[in-house]
Order: structure tokens, then C-alpha cells, then sequence
């Protein structure tokens, strides 16, 4: 029989029955609407986690601090022959030499060495008051750190900083009235800011230094922790420290604050950052976060997509059901097919084609609803939480389903598939029937 001959006949046989076809259907259809759907649903909440998550969007980078643990100490000290920076206070810290290691890495990129001002310190602008931590980088340049400006320059340049995207809002009046509405965030893009430290002596006594700072730079929003903090030179940060606590400091010693490994691509990212480990230190990386994430997501859509498999599993007994009652009611048909020169392939392709068909149809049916349900779910849910995002405050979700192009042909081809198997037994029973037999069937 010629494939042409077998698509003909198993639609003719479909057609003859189109009640009985379409209430079979009917449990394809809501198995693959469920399955696009609650896979449409997992992948839309994996996709809002990881562009609402902080830093994601940089998986090159690894944040390294100091270590803590005496066991981590030993490690470090053995791996570093005796230059990784273990102090007597048990902890790691993040010396020259250490840093010197750290860039011998392979697929280390760039090493960014960064401290931060431990004075209290206070801003004006104008009749405005302000308050921010400072974090001193030795790059001249913070887009090699992945960060871009909004307004102005990434470029460090002495006696000049760059500023996080809310830190104007952090600025206040404070000869306010009780009554009187906040400022407006001030412009500072290009203005002189007076940072102001503050110590104390001994004896208690108040001791201010002021210093004159230009705002060269805005930084474009991240969602971290650059939105809420002051970039500057580590040199003039150094100067700072060593006034606010009267001494010096050794490098050799104290280490710095924090470093940030940039990596040649994020396909080594998560093999440094366990290098790193070993050597004592923590090392935070959004790439290990994204595979968490990933993982998490991943397991969803599994329980999700088996529990609309769970409904095209009673759909494929529906199917066997009925293509074996088609069976009895064409018994004497099929001894009339192989007495007129069928083979036991020709009889078993058109009974494992007509219940391919119905789960073909179900199917497609099952993906045209499960879409747009998918699209019907992202618009009310998106209008949901922006109700509750403007009442409440924070981020709203970017979307709540996301219906990739593969997902609904999946799920066409996987019906098509259970339609196949469940109508096996079914074509087996009718291949196998002897034609003298099936032609006396009343």
C-alpha cells in the first residue's frame, strides 16, 4: 500500500466516525493544552527570576572576600606557600600576593582590587544633606567591572567620583518643615560635592576633614549594590582610611576589602570560583546562582509537564478504547481488506494510523488552546501584580508565562506519539485476525 493510499483511507475512516473522533479528541486536547500550559507557566516564572535577579546579567564576574574559618586559613597558607595571607586572627585576607595567584589563574581575566571608606562621612550640595559608602577601585576605568553610565563618564580620574543611579535620592533637606513635600533628587552630574569625614578622638571630641568632589559620572541601573554607592580612586580612599584611623596601611597584612575576578567567558566561572575556595577565600558568583536557578526551574517543569502527561495518559486509554470497538464493529471490514490482498502491515498501518490522527488532532487542538490560555494568563497575571506592585512597591514581574516555539510543537508530536502507542495493541489484535474468521464475524 503506498503511503499516499494510507494517509487517504485513514482520513476516510476518521471522517466516517466524526463524533466519536472528536469526543476521543476532546482528552488530547485538554492533556496538550495542560502540558503547554504548565510548562509555559514554569518557564515564564525561570525567565522573570533570573532578569529580576541582582547581577545576573554579568556572568563573567566573581566577588571574592576574605576567608574565616582556621581550616580555610590552612588551606590557603599551603596552596599560597606561605604568601595566601592567613592572619592570627584566623582569617584569610586578600594580600598582594594573594591577588598576584588569583590573576595566574587560568581563564582569570581581570583582577579588580577594591576597599571601602570606614569613616563616617556626610554630603552637601547646596542646602541638601547626603549619605552614601564610598568604595575605592584601582581601575581606571569601572566598564571594565561591567558597569555603565547613565550620564557622564566610567573613567576615574583624581579628585572626581561616580555615583550609584539612587544615591541623588538619598540626598535631604534638613531645615525641612513638617509639612513641606521631599526635594527633588538633585542634579549632580557635573557638580562639586562636599564630602565631609568625621572621627573621634580618644577623649571623645569630634574631628571633621572636608574635601571638594566632582561628579563625573552617573552609573546606569544594576539592581546591586553599585545603584547605592560612590566610586572612587583607591588611592584617595587609602588617604582617607589612614586619616580616619591615624596609621597606615600594609597591604601585606590587612589585604584588601573585596576583589572582583572577571572572567575570559562564563563557561570557567564556576571552575575559578571553586580554585578560589580552595585557596581559602569565598567567592560569590551569579553563575552559580543562575544554575541554582536553573536547576530549581528545571525540576518544575518536569512536575509540571507530568502533570498534563497525567491527563494524556486518560486520553490514551480513551484512544485504545475506541479503536478497539472500532475493531469489533469492523471485523468482517478487516477480512474483507486481507482477502482482497492486504498484509498484516497494511491492516496494522491503517489502525496505527487512524489513532496517530486522533492524537494528531487532539493535539493540534491541545496546542492552539494551551497558547492562547498561555497568552490569556500572561495578560491578566501582568495586570494583577502591577495593581499589587503600584500599592506595595518593588519590581513587577516581567512576564508570568513565556510559550517558546519548540513547546507547541512538542506538544503536537507528543500526542501524535501517545495517540501511536495507545492504538499499538488495537493494530496488533486487527493485523493478526484470520480472514476466514473475521469475514463470518456477526
Amino acid at each position: 500500500m503506498r503511503f499516499i493510499d494510507l494517509i487517504q483511507l485513514v482520513g476516510y475512516n476518521l471522517g466516517r466516525r466524526k463524533g466519536r473522533v472528536m469526543l476521543t479528541a476532546v482528552g488530547v486536547v485538554i492533556g496538550t493544552a495542560a502540558v503547554v500550559v504548565l510548562v509555559s507557566l514554569a518557564l515564564g516564572l525561570q525567565k522573570n527570576a533570573t532578569q529580576q535577579l541582582w547581577g545576573i546579567n554579568d556572568l563573567t564576574s566573581i566577588e571574592v572576600y576574605p576567608g574565616y574559618s582556621q581550616e580555610m586559613t590552612a588551606s590557603a597558607v599551603k596552596v599560597g606557600g606561605g604568601g595566601g595571607g592567613g592572619g592570627q586572627d584566623g582569617m584569610v585576607y586578600l594580600t598582594p600576593d594573594v591577588v598576584s595567584q588569583i590573576e595566574a589563574l587560568p581563564g582569570v581575566k581581570l583582577v579588580v582590587k577594591e576597599d571601602y571608606l570606614n569613616a563616617n562621612m556626610e554630603m552637601k550640595f547646596g542646602k541638601l544633606n547626603g549619605y552614601s559608602g564610598v568604595t575605592g577601585v584601582d581601575v581606571g576605568d569601572l566598564a571594565l567591572m561591567g558597569l555603565s553610565a547613565s550620564q557622564g563618564t566610567t573613567e576615574m580620574a583624581k579628585g572626581t567620583a561616580i555615583i550609584g543611579y539612587y544615591i541623588p535620592q538619598n540626598f535631604y533637606n534638613p531645615n525641612q518643615r513638617p509639612n513641606d513635600p521631599p526635594p527633588e533628587p538633585p542634579q549632580l552630574l557635573g557638580e562639586t560635592v562636599r564630602f565631609t569625614l568625621i572621627k573621634y578622638t580618644s577623649d571623645g571630641q569630634e574631628v571633621r576633614k572636608s574635601f571638594n568632589v566632582k561628579i563625573t559620572g552617573i552609573l546606569a541601573e544594576t539592581r546591586a549594590g553599585a545603584d547605592y554607592s560612590v566610586y572612587m580612586r583607591m588611592d584617595e580612599v587609602n588617604g582617607w582610611n589612614e586619616w580616619a584611623r591615624g596609621t597606615r596601611i600594609n597591604r601585606n597584612k590587612e589585604g584588601y576589602g573585596m576583589l572582583i575576578v572577571k572572567a575570559e567567558s562564563p563557561d570557567v566561572v564556576t571552575g575559578i570560583a571553586d580554585q578560589i575556595t580552595a585557596m581559602g577565600f569565598m567567592a560569590n558568583t551569579p553563575q552559580a546562582v543562575l544554575e541554582g536557578i536553573n536547576s530549581f526551574f528545571t525540576v518544575l517543569q518536569v512536575v509540571f509537564g507530568g502533570v498534563g502527561a497525567i491527563a494524556l495518559l486518560v486520553a490514551a486509554i480513551g484512544i485504545a478504547n475506541t479503536m478497539t470497538m472500532s475493531i469489533l464493529e469492523r471485523t468482517r471490514e478487516i477480512g474483507l481488506m486481507k482477502a482482497v490482498g492486504a498484509t498484516n502491515r497494511d491492516v496494522m498501518s491503517v489502525f496505527l494510523g487512524e489513532a496517530a490522527g486522533i492524537g494528531f488532532i487532539g493535539g493540534l487542538g491541545g496546542v492552539l488552546v494551551g497558547w492562547g490560555m498561555s497568552a490569556v494568563l500572561n495578560l491578566v497575571g501582568l495586570s494583577y501584580f502591577a495593581g499589587q506592585v503600584s500599592a506595595n512597591g518593588g519590581l513587577p514581574p516581567t512576564m508570568i508565562t513565556s510559550t517558546p516555539l519548540w513547546l507547541p510543537i512538542f506538544g503536537l508530536f507528543f500526542a501524535a506519539i501517545v495517540g501511536l502507542i495507545s492504538g499499538l495493541y488495537p493494530a496488533l489484535r486487527a493485523a493478526t485476525m484470520v480472514p476466514v474468521t473475521a469475514l463470518k464475524y456477526e
